[in-house]
């Protein structure tokens, strides 16, 4: 009789347990992670690009991101400028970089964001 209370007891120690185990998983899987800054990502790829051509380039490249690309409704075509932007520290956007049905709204899209880019180039904010 006792070996069977010894036992069942510790049984209920190892099933608790490993709930008990299972529960602070849980909790840890539910810690947020910190995400990249999607506007502070495209800085840091930005800033080498005006390196050089610009006095204060992260000036220059939050401009772009908060003012001219901000300008550009479509999430496609935003995207696609702020790539070419990050990758060749000018408004460019690829053909390939968006939709096919999209590719018509592409010079459009540069005479929106024509204004703010030079202010930003030019005029920059202090």
């Amino acid at each position: 009789m006792f070996s069977r209370l010894f036992s069942a007891a510790i049984l209920a120690f190892f099933i608790l347990g490993g709930s008990a185990q299972a529960q602070i998983q849980q909790i840890q899987f539910r810690v947020p992670t910190k995400l990249p800054d999607p506007r502070g990502e495209f800085v840091r790829l930005c800033v080498p690009h005006m390196m050089g051509r610009w006095a204060h380039p992260e000036s220059v490249c939050s401009c772009l991101h908060d003012f001219a690309a901000a300008r550009v409704e479509d999430p496609d075509l935003r995207e696609a400028l702020l790539r070419g932007i990050g990758e060749t520290g000018v408004p460019t956007i690829e053909t390939d970089w968006v939709p096919a049905s999209k590719q018509s709204e592409i010079g459009a899209t540069f005479s929106k964001i024509a204004k703010p880019t030079l202010q930003c180039m030019f005029e920059p904010l202090n």
